[in-house]
């Protein structure tokens, strides 16, 4: 229990902060260049899908506050987990630095984790669970308002860099998505599970949860477990009306140092 409460939550802790509003500026004049096909396009994908990755990292963090907030941790107003500032963050290097080398490396979409619940102040499982599901059904929400012009058919008149842009970027969303509802120790879908675990069972699994991420990239590594998961990828995005050309050739064009010649113009 507790032992003292902490400050009620401010205006001034819900003020969004200039550090988002300049990345989602960023993300935005990116975008622009993206739809306008200015001559550095690849540098432009390359922005535009950085930037909306971590703006989606930041609300990802900020539905888990939010949702604590209204759980019983109002300690998350003071934590500065409410202004979408990336740099209040526990793990800033987990969350948002290495999430976009992985992106930049690899094309895939890590999970980030670096807000601090105080789980002493939030009573029921079913709120436990909500906590820890709200970050990666941020993903999903994400993943569908990218694929939205995809699956609604409407791309008639959406430039084709800018279609390969939202391919890619919503590849990332599920691909984020898919790995936070693993029900591994570490990742957000242990963490939706684990409010109904025994005390035993728990403890039992505890250690090993700063080793769960690790330990899912490692099995990422085996040919036939890889090959499972970007085919589930694939499935969820065909769902969505998001084809293998479209993610392939939004991460060629945001590989842009690789070179961009014989990407299709249209």
């Amino acid at each position: 229990m507790p032992t003292s409460s902490p400050p009620p939550v401010r205006a001034a802790d819900r003020r969004i902060s200039p550090v988002f509003l300049a990345i989602t500026a960023v993300t935005a004049v990116a975008g622009w260049g993206v739809w306008a096909g200015v001559p550095a396009v690849g540098l432009a994908v390359f922005l535009f899908v950085t930037g909306a990755w971590v703006v989606s990292l930041c609300l990802h963090e900020y539905a888990h506050a939010r949702t604590a907030l209204h759980s019983g941790d109002i300690s998350v107003g003071a934590k500065g987990y409410l202004t979408l500032n990336p740099l209040k963050y526990t793990h800033a290097l987990l969350s948002i630095v290495l999430p976009v080398l992985f992106v930049i490396l690899g094309g895939i979409g890590l999970p980030g984790g670096a807000v601090f619940i105080e789980r002493g102040r939030i009573r029921g499982r079913w709120r436990h669970s909500l906590v820890s599901a709200a970050g990666p059904l941020t993903n999903v929400v994400f993943a569908v308002v990218c694929a939205a012009p995809f699956w609604l058919g409407a791309l008639d008149g959406v430039p084709p860099y800018f279609r390969y842009a939202l391919g890619f970027l919503a590849l990332l969303q599920v691909t984020a998505a898919i790995l936070n509802f693993l029900p591994v120790p570490g990742l957000d879908g242990y963490g939706v599970l684990e409010p109904w675990l025994s005390r035993k069972v728990r403890r039992q699994v505890e250690p090993f949860a700063p080793y769960g991420l690790l330990a899912v990239f490692a099995l990422l590594w085996i040919p036939e477990v890889n090959r499972a998961f970007f085919g589930l990828v694939d499935a969820v995005l065909g769902g969505l009306g998001v084809s293998e050309w479209d993610t392939y050739w939004g991460r060629r064009l945001y590989q842009f140092w690789l070179g961009t010649d014989g990407v299709p113009a249209g």
